[in-house]
């Protein structure tokens, strides 16, 4: 078993009378540190703190009150310990229930915490990893713990290749990607553990999956007991004209590169940077390499201490550079996506947005980094370089989660719509390939926005609007469509694009509802079909 002891930076530590030890050694933590790796099977448990402990007695309540065939979805922030309450509850599960139990992640990282965790407290456990073609030994086990991808394959060749699974816990939940999973386990109890209870695909909400939520302490009372650091929040305005979005709802990597690698984009942030943290150990989220790798050459010619890391770095390389991160104190970690999840460094003294984001689960993912808590560290700062603050609220606001999870679609409309400038500001980026299925130029030529105040200062109703962009539609696909069925289809592959279109319409608009978009984009979808039936004769 790996641990690893901290000790302070100049003191001597006779690490020979640590590995004597009989017992499990203590984990000492300070600000500044460094790291040395024992392979010991000494590692000590981290012990649960009064609001975890009660927070494993509900949930495992609610398994005894509804029985089988129930899914729970729990709900903690970042840094409120969810490895450590959910590999209680994994513990007391087998023990009360006699059956094993299944812990599903996205990360390796998160599978080797996870680990450590369960087999501190005596829980025997084995990592299903792409090594492990099969489990004759499945029997010495009472938990298990996969990657949610190798897991699936091996259930596709073996639907029964982990038996007499009464729990399945699921980590990072918001994920779809563990739903896959969910049809070989119906009989049994699938629990989800999340920041950030909103589903990554808004067409897939949780509550299809999960039959209750329950929230655990807000982020304002994890500060306020001492659990978690408080932050200061500095909001720099950035003008984001020019971003796109995606297929996926959240501003394209390409649009953002675009606008985060100019040289005044650069200049603001290291203002920024020597304004609040200069000389602070500092991560810095960036929404594309090519931003990232910008961002690196900026603070390197101004000989401040900066590293970039992405997800092509290879494992050792990764590993060298969060070790320098960890021992320098004044070191800058410019970062794309690879450190929102499954990365704890709590002598982070601040987190810096050097992007835009449409989604608050990675907008919690990115500054809960910087939230951990040590005896010499009770706050952090946050930059924030992307507007994010004024589309989210700050970190420690109270959000409802319930609401959230009862109702994703208005939870978020809510938010965004606060900022009907920034709809207008973006533009939808097809994938690539779309160009080859339609007429992509064509669509880029029409905006409902500009067309909809054309038609009013022609005299017109505002909703002719609708009916052009209903013949930029058609006449996008109607040139490439070789019979009906072709023209149906590409009419279910531009739905996103269409109800991209009509939420902007609805926003040009004095009153509009949820429901009357679902009416429009019917209508919409309706005549849009009706139209190339008419004129496509098979």
């Amino acid at each position: 078993m790996l641990v690893v002891f901290y000790y302070p930076i100049g003191k001597k530590v006779n690490f020979q009378s640590l590995v004597n030890i009989k017992e499990k050694a203590v984990l000492l933590h300070f600000s500044f540190r460094t790291t040395t790796m024992i392979d010991t099977d000494l590692y000590e448990a981290k012990q649960l703190y009064p609001f975890q402990e009660k927070t494993v007695e509900s949930v495992l309540q609610e398994f005894r009150t509804n029985g089988k065939k129930f899914n729970l979805l729990y709900q903690l922030p970042t840094g409120g310990g969810k490895t450590v309450i959910f590999s209680a509850i994994a513990k007391k599960f087998i023990e009360e229930w006699g059956q094993k139990v299944l812990i599903l992640t996205h990360r390796i990282e998160l599978s080797v915490q996870t680990s450590r965790q369960l087999q501190a407290i005596g829980v025997k456990n084995k990592i299903i990893n792409s090594e492990v073609k099969k489990l004759d030994d499945q029997d010495e086990y009472s938990c298990f713990i996969a990657m949610v991808e190798t897991l699936n394959n091996r259930l596709l060749d073996d639907g029964d290749f982990i038996k007499d699974v009464g729990l399945v816990i699921v980590d990072e939940a918001h994920y779809n990607s563990f739903r896959k999973i969910f049809q070989y386990y119906e009989d049994g109890n699938i629990l989800g553990v999340t920041a950030t209870p909103l589903s990554s695909n808004r067409a897939l909400p949780l509550k299809d999956n999960y039959n209750k939520l329950i929230t655990g302490e807000s982020i304002s009372g994890l500060i306020q007991s001492g659990y978690l650091s408080d932050a200061e929040t500095y909001n720099y305005d950035v003008n984001l004209h020019g971003l796109k979005i995606g297929t996926n709802g959240d501003f394209t990597v390409s649009s953002s590169d675009v606008l985060y690698s100019n040289f005044f984009m650069q200049e603001k942030l290291t203002f920024a940077y020597e304004e609040v943290s200069l000389g602070q150990k500092t991560l810095i989220f960036n929404a594309g390499i090519e931003t990232s790798m910008r961002v690196y050459d900026s603070f390197k010619k101004l000989k401040y201490n900066v590293r970039h890391l992405d997800s092509t770095f290879s494992d050792k390389d990764r590993k060298d550079i969060l070790t320098w991160f960890r021992t320098t104190p004044d070191a800058i970690l410019t970062s794309v996506g690879i450190l929102t999840t499954g990365f704890d460094e709590p002598t982070v003294k601040t987190i810096i947005l050097n992007r835009a984001t449409r989604s608050l689960t990675l907008y919690h993912q990115m500054i809960g980094r910087g939230s951990r808590r040590l005896p010499t560290k009770d706050s952090f700062s946050i930059v924030d370089l992307g507007n994010n603050v004024r589309r989210f609220g700050f970190w420690q606001d109270f959000i409802n989660w319930h609401d959230a999870f009862r109702f994703p679609d208005r939870f978020l409309e809510s938010r965004i719509s606060e900022l009907e400038d920034m709809e207008f500001e973006v533009e939808f980026e097809f994938p690539k390939g779309y160009d080859k299925l339609v007429n992509t130029s064509i669509l880029e030529t029409f905006n409902i926005k500009e067309n909809y105040y054309e038609c009013l200062d022609r005299g017109q109703k505002g909703k002719d609007a609708v009916e052009n962009s209903l013949n930029n539609h058609f006449d996008s696909i109607i040139g490439l469509a070789k019979d009906q069925h072709h023209a149906l289809s590409l009419v279910e592959l531009l739905q996103e694009h269409i109800e991209h279109r009509l939420k902007n319409y609805t926003r040009c608009i004095a009153k509009s509802t949820d429901n009357y978009l679902k009416y429009l984009l019917e209508t919409y979808n309706r005549q849009l079909r009706q139209k190339l039936r008419a004129a496509i004769v098979d």
